[in-house]
């Protein structure tokens, strides 16, 4: 097929702009095509491509609203199970407190701490319960201690302290030789051995305690 490029060259000369209707067909055509592909330009500008990023947003967050109902329904599903395994978990929580004591019960706890050294024949040189440490819905209650006494004596000491009912754990534990009045050398010979440590026991709070605690969070 010929292709007359003289001829179309020749419509678009002397074209009249203010008669675009008396253009020959191929510039009408080629303005035509400019027209429309300027509009769509300025379409995509102005108004498409927000309404494609909209579009965009939408679509990943329909994404995660399936993502979350396929969740919930898996835990709607499973709720006997969960619920079991909270039953138990409330009842292992509820022996654990009861292995904490409350405040009255505080001075007898640390009196057994106490006689459980002396029934080793440890020697307190001093026995001082610092500021209880308030937690969520307990509180942690440090007592410095520092004993001296044989290694094994101090050794079941630490035994008695970890066999007792309530719980007591020994926490930055230094042992070091016992001073005496012949010095570091007759220290040595006696075989004597010096105990600084922190006893820590845990009391659950009281009701007005645990409401100044959900208080003090709201």
């Amino acid at each position: 097929m010929n292709f007359d490029f003289q001829r179309l060259q020749n419509d678009f000369q002397g074209l009249n702009f203010n008669d675009p209707g008396g253009w020959p067909p191929a510039p009408r055509i080629a303005a035509f095509a400019v027209v429309l592909a300027a509009v769509l330009v300025a379409g995509w500008l102005l108004d498409w491509s927000s309404q494609w990023s909209t579009l965009e947003q939408s679509r990943e967050k329909e994404q995660q609203l399936r993502e979350g109902w396929v969740s919930k329904k898996r835990q709607a599903v499973n709720i006997d199970e969960y619920r079991r395994q909270l039953s138990e978990i409330n009842r292992q929580l509820e022996t654990l407190v009861r292995q904490l004591p409350g405040k009255a019960e505080m001075e007898s706890l640390l009196s057994d701490i106490n006689q459980a050294g002396l029934g080793r024949g440890l020697q307190f040189d001093f026995f001082r319960p610092a500021k209880d440490d308030i937690k969520e819905f307990y509180a942690a209650v440090p007592v410095q201690i520092s004993v001296t006494g044989s290694y094994h004596s101090l050794g079941e000491f630490a035994s008695d302290i970890a066999r007792m009912p309530r719980i007591v754990t020994m926490k930055n534990m230094v042992l070091t030789a016992a001073g005496t009045s012949q010095g570091k050398k007759a220290a040595a010979s006696d075989g004597r051995l010096k105990l600084d440590a922190t006893a820590e026991t845990y009391r659950y709070l009281e009701q007005d305690e645990l409401a100044k605690q959900q208080g003090a969070k709201k």
